[in-house]
């Protein structure tokens, strides 16, 4: 066993005392068995995820079988009964929650297979660039206001397409994206009073408690947009804190497979394929208006011509009849000084970047291929001009690499033989369709994933019915995503199988698993005793203290138990620390409400446990980079709460 090993089991051995001591510790101090079990059971938990000794959804799922095994195991240890009851064990899997996750993920995974989600991701790079500090900006902003107004987890789920899409064409890895965007679809709940469950709930709970408080006691509800400076302020200072401190809390993941940087260098050692992908604009009185594609290529020492935009259609691999017109765009490839002699040469405007073919080009689109000749096919014997590989194929001929030789220049007479290997550049669409054809074999692995535009307007009715549903009527939030998610299977955007593979089980099994958890700390007393014993420690400090105390205990509160829960359990306690410390109980309650959303430490919040897969993160990366929003969060909400109220 190696050294990193033997410190590693070292340090998970030197924490699981400490943790032993502090459980017994606690244990003579608890009022009853329940409690202390459920102390215990808590303290292992956190232990197991901030340690990983086994996965997240592994330690989740076993501590949801260890909560269900105490109604045979209770009387041995003496418990009176189960911590949870049988029949509630399992609710988690049918909980609102949950149920609204798995709804969310089909309608974001139908609305990126008709490609609306890849314009979304094309807008966003147009106006935030290629670089980290500039498309977390927008990302961020734009989710945070989406979830002002709708769940955070939907927010964040329907954005995961987005950010994919973002990455594969930037090269930025998912986990220096994903982060930022989760946690400000958090913030972003604390932005209006319909932005996050505790917050929706918070005027019914004052209004249940003004019926027990003296006339002069009575608190005010609150509007709408009562909240949205402290959201605003709390938004804005986890964009500015990913902007700044980003590059250092950001876990670094690579994305499985190879990248784009990767499969182009391949290309480029191999068959000397080098150069950038460019957008050049014919202007009015070229000399190349009216040229036909393949003479260019015969008489002119041009960059491969990938794709033309003539005002009439975009395609890629351009047949080479085709005539270039007033105004085309045309996608090239070539080393910058050849495209700069090119552009030169016939007076073209060259752009800074892609825009027209920004999404058919990118990444995840097209690319680069082999695809050999087989022995049996048809084709040999043919010339490519004969093949009109263009035309016929969708391929765009690069380079022929024949007895170890690569062949490039004026390649339309060359005559195929068995066994040649063209280079070519298409669309992965097309590519699948060729790899079903005898005449080739396709031996470079592509990232195949059919679209289906032409469900874009059924995936958007689907979509715009379950938003409405949301926002203007009052159905169970999980009946009105469920409809968006079994409209765009009846209508054909994605069928069952898609629709199942779109879930992410883990997060599923993560978050149904944990609320047996959360159900045992409110039943038992134990989330009582822990507020009453913190709050009787600080009887007689001043009133912003108690405040900050009320933050800690519901931001402890939601990471290992239901914000709604948290919420329902600390507000009238803190509506009668208020009124003890004569203070302004409406605050206090408030301050329970926001501080229910400061949930960034571990995985436990529906947002996190979300991006968890997706991002490749693990527990201790949210502990470095929420550890500091956490403290950052509660800092800026007192300050934004003294300022407002």
């Amino acid at each position: 066993m190696n050294v990193h090993s033997d410190g590693e089991i070292k340090k998970r051995l030197f924490a699981a005392g400490v943790f032993l001591a502090i459980g017994l510790f606690l244990n003579i101090h608890t009022p009853t068995i329940e409690v202390s079990w459920v102390v215990g059971i808590l303290l292992l938990t956190i232990y197991l995820f901030a340690f990983e000794i086994v996965s997240v959804d592994v330690a989740a799922i076993s501590i949801m079988v260890l909560l269900g095994l105490t109604y045979l195991l209770g009387p041995l240890i003496g418990l009176p009964g189960p911590l949870v009851d049988p029949m509630h064990l399992f609710k988690g899997f049918a909980s609102n929650a949950v149920v609204s996750i798995i709804a969310v993920m089909i309608i974001g995974a139908g609305l990126d297979k008709t490609g609306v989600m890849s314009n979304v991701a094309s807008f966003i790079l147009r106006i935030g660039g290629s670089t980290e500090t500039r498309i977390i900006p927008v990302i961020s902003s734009t989710v945070g206001v989406i979830s002002s107004f709708m769940q955070n987890v939907g927010a964040a789920a329907l954005f995961l397409p987005v950010v994919g899409r973002i990455s594969a064409r930037t090269g930025l890895p998912m986990s220096r994206l994903l982060m930022p965007m989760g946690f400000c679809a958090i913030l972003g709940g604390t932005m209006t009073m319909v932005g996050s469950s505790p917050l929706i709930l918070l005027n019914d709970l004052i209004k249940n408690s003004n019926q027990t408080l003296a006339p002069e006691q009575q608190m005010e509800t609150f509007s709408l947009f009562s909240v949205t400076p402290i959201g605003l302020a709390l938004v804005a200072t986890g964009i500015i804190y990913f902007i700044i401190a980003g590059r250092f809390v950001l876990p670094l993941v690579k994305s499985k497979g190879e990248s784009p940087d990767s499969t182009s260098h391949y290309f480029e050692e191999l068959y000397g394929l080098a150069g950038e992908v460019y957008e050049v604009v014919v202007p009015v009185g070229s000399s190349l208006i009216g040229e036909r594609i393949g003479d260019l290529e015969q008489m002119y020492n041009i960059p491969f011509i990938l794709g033309i935009d003539d005002n009439e259609q975009l395609r890629l691999a351009p047949p080479s009849d085709i005539k270039i017109t007033e105004s085309s765009v045309l996608a090239v490839k070539g080393p910058e000084e050849q495209i700069d002699e090119f552009t030169a040469r016939f007076g073209l405007e060259q752009r800074e970047s892609l825009d027209r073919f920004s999404e058919p080009l990118n990444p995840t689109r097209a690319g680069i291929a082999e695809v050999v000749i087989h022995p049996r096919s048809h084709l040999i014997g043919k010339a490519l001009s004969d093949v009109r590989m263009r035309r016929t194929y969708g391929l765009n001929v690069m380079t022929i690499y024949r007895d170890n030789e690569p062949i490039q220049g004026i390649l339309r007479n060359l005559v195929l033989r068995s066994g040649d290997t063209m280079v070519v550049h298409t669309s992965w669409n097309d590519l699948a369709a060729l790899s079903k054809d005898r005449d080739f074999a396709v031996v470079t692995d592509f990232p195949h994933e059919e679209t289906r535009p032409q469900k874009v307007l059924p995936a958007l009715i689907c979509f715009g019915i379950a938003l409405f549903m949301v926002l203007f009527t009052d159905i169970r939030l999980s009946v009105a995503l469920l409809t968006g998610a079994l409209g765009m299977v009846l209508t054909g955007v994605l069928d069952i199988e898609e629709a199942y593979k779109a879930v992410s089980w883990k997060t599923v099994f993560l978050l149904a698993s944990l609320i047996p958890l959360g159900l045992a700390v409110e039943t038992s007393g134990t989330a009582k005793w822990i507020a009453d014993q913190v709050l009787f420690m600080l009887d007689g400090v001043p009133i912003w203290v108690l405040q900050g105390a009320i933050a800690v205990l519901a931001t402890f509160f939601t990471l290992v138990m239901s914000n709604v829960g948290a919420t329902v359990l600390l507000v009238p306690l803190a509506v009668n620390i208020a009124i003890g410390a004569d203070a302004n109980p409406a605050v206090f309650a408030l301050t329970v409400a926001i501080a229910t959303s400061n949930s960034f430490l571990i995985p436990t919040h529906q947002v996190n446990a979300l991006i968890m897969g997706p991002g490749g993160y693990r527990v201790p990366d949210y502990m470095k980079a929420g550890g500091i929003m956490t403290i950052l969060f509660l800092v800026v909400m007192m300050i934004m709460m003294n300022i407002v109220f």
